[in-house]
């Protein structure tokens, strides 16, 4: 597939329709098992919405798309797409006030969003913006705002105007989307992201799945489509003629699994270190020749990773993990699973190593919204788990004279939208500033660490932060972990404990991170720490929407405790 020659992302989707069995089935919703969507009734909604959206958006008008993942989505995008407008995704956990903050910034001309949950936060917003047409809702709602149209009214329209998708006039360079920065140092930020950005990224990614999947693959996908990496995930998906399936939810989806069947699942870390946790919990579990086989899988699996000889009797017993084991394990996803892609944040190696010891190939891959968002991945063909594989074709990544990751290629944003100054602080010459730390092993890219998220001692000593708290968070009734003690003279650790262990005792919490601190520097070992009983969650806003610490809300939060074991 020559991606490189589409001009837009409506000519992709096109060729890939001409090369289906319109009645196949294309998407499908878990949650409402009804709601399917052939390839031919994806393209007849995607013409009928593009005909109403037509009135009320020219080239680079804004609409503005809330809703939880389910078909209804990418046909939104695609018909948006087709008038030359600019889709703006937004998180379904944002409250009022950071729907005022979009709103307010991009000046949407349109509207669609997914039910009355959602449409109550936005009610008043809309109400007293007039540059807002209409509201489009996916459900029946109530309002007695007038300018409001069902989108089943609109896909049950039998006379409409059909566009010719592959002459538009959208070239590589035309606006996309606005993709907002989940907000982990600050107000989000837009990022303006082109045709050209993700098609590019499309052909890295295809590239990389041509040699895991076969024809027809079934994606099962949970991760918001307001997040650039599953923005994107869904033109992949559109690339390799996919059947996708939308998760219920975070909580269903070992059952989903079950259910659809998947290939290919991408999702976040805290997802893999969540899966790590419950596999090796029931691993402990076992004994006797059960116990044997599991601890001889792992030791196998990890020489079979790091590419290490095994002698003939070991190969023996690697067929015998395979089936005893491994095969066990992948049934519980599925039975087809080929591999799952990790993205959005850092892979704890030992997780890594041990999902892909246990025959559940898990890659890395590395990136950020402003890049389309893939920058690079590890090919199934040759993992390296504790790098994130190398760069895409067409990526060019290279390493400042402080360690800094800059990259430059098609896939990098146009700039931040409405913000020039902050587009200048991360794009010079053409070259966008990661934040990130790096280096190349092999060539492959290694990410050592964030640039913001590091700690200097007065000594002038630099500490990352997540490290020590990924070594935390691996203790069993740590549920989460923030480290403290920037420019500090040592280390406080900030622990919130998993729910069913809130009455450990403080001297068993010392004892399991000082078994810890023995494998730290002096400088990174754990001093002091406190138990709060508040978890980090999306909805108290500690937690962006793919389950990353807003830092710097929290120091803010627990600043004065901090300070006081000082």
């Amino acid at each position: 597939m020559e991606l490189n020659k589409y001009n837009n992302l409506l000519e992709l989707f096109n060729f890939q329709f001409n090369q289906q069995d319109p009645n196949n089935i294309f998407l499908k919703s878990l949650k409402t098992p009804d709601n399917i969507f052939t390839w031919q009734k994806t393209l007849d909604c995607i013409q009928k919405l593009s005909d109403e959206l037509g009135k009320y958006l020219k080239k680079n008008d804004r609409c503005l798309l809330i809703s939880d993942n389910r078909p209804e989505w990418l046909i939104s995008d695609l018909a948006i797409m087709t008038t030359k407008g600019v889709t703006v995704p937004a998180y379904t956990t944002y409250t009022e006030r950071d729907y005022e903050y979009l709103i307010n910034d991009c000046k949407p001309s349109v509207i669609i969003v997914s039910d009355q949950f959602q449409y109550d936060k936005i009610d008043l917003l809309i109400k007293k913006n007039n540059f807002i047409k209409i509201v489009i809702t996916f459900e029946d709602i109530k309002s007695d705002y007038k300018k409001i149209i069902n989108i089943k009214k609109i896909f049950e329209n039998e006379v409409y105007k059909k566009k010719d998708l592959i002459n538009l006039g959208l070239e590589r360079k035309d606006l996309a989307c606005i993709i907002y920065t989940s907000g982990t140092q600050g107000n989000p930020k837009g990022v303006m992201l082109s045709h050209g950005g993700i098609l590019n990224n499309c052909e890295g990614s295809y590239d990389l799945l041509k040699e895991i999947i076969s024809s027809k693959p079934k994606f099962l996908t949970w991760l918001p489509l307001s997040h650039s990496y599953e923005h994107t995930v869904q033109f992949v998906q559109i690339a390799v003629g996919a059947k996708v399936f939308y998760a219920e939810s975070i909580d269903k989806l070992i059952k989903n699994m079950g259910e659809c069947n998947p290939d290919i699942m991408t999702a976040v870390p805290r997802f893999y270190q969540n899966l790590y946790q419950k596999i090796k919990s029931n691993f402990s579990k076992a004994e006797g020749i059960k116990k044997f086989l599991i601890n001889k899988t792992l030791n196998l699996g990890e020489k079979k990773l790091l590419k290490k000889k095994i002698s003939f009797l070991d190969s023996i017993f690697q067929k015998i993990c395979d089936i005893t084991v491994r095969k066990k394990i992948k049934v519980q996803f599925g039975g087809s699973l080929k591999a799952f892609i990790s993205g959005g944040g850092a892979l704890d190696e030992e997780v890594g190593n041990f999902l892909n010891a246990i025959g559940l190939p898990t890659l890395q891959g590395y990136g950020l919204t402003e890049t389309s968002p893939v920058v690079s991945c590890n090919p199934i063909s040759d993992i390296r788990i504790e790098t994130v594989g190398p760069p895409f074709f067409g990526n060019k990544v290279k390493i400042a004279e402080d360690g800094e990751i800059l990259i430059k290629g098609e896939n990098v944003m146009l700039g931040y939208w409405n913000n020039q100054e902050e587009t200048n602080n991360v794009l010079k010459d053409g070259w966008l500033s990661t934040g990130d730390i790096g280096q190349f092993e092999n060539g492959y890219l290694k990410i050592t660490d964030r640039k913001k998220d590091i700690l200097i001692t007065p000594g002038g000593d630099n500490i990352s932060p997540v490290k020590i708290e990924n070594d935390l968070i691996k203790i069993d009734f740590i549920e989460q972990a923030l480290v403290y003690g920037d420019n500090k003279p040592y280390l406080i650790a900030l622990l919130v404990l998993s729910k069913d262990k809130k009455t450990i005792k403080e001297e068993i919490i010392y004892k399991e991170i000082e078994k810890i601190n023995k494998n730290l520097s002096k400088i990174e070992k754990i001093k002091k720490f406190f138990v709060i009983k508040e978890q980090f969650t999306i909805e108290n806003g500690m937690m962006t929407p793919t389950l990353k610490l807003k830092r710097y809300k929290i120091i803010k939060k627990y600043k004065n405790e901090f300070e006081k074991h000082y």
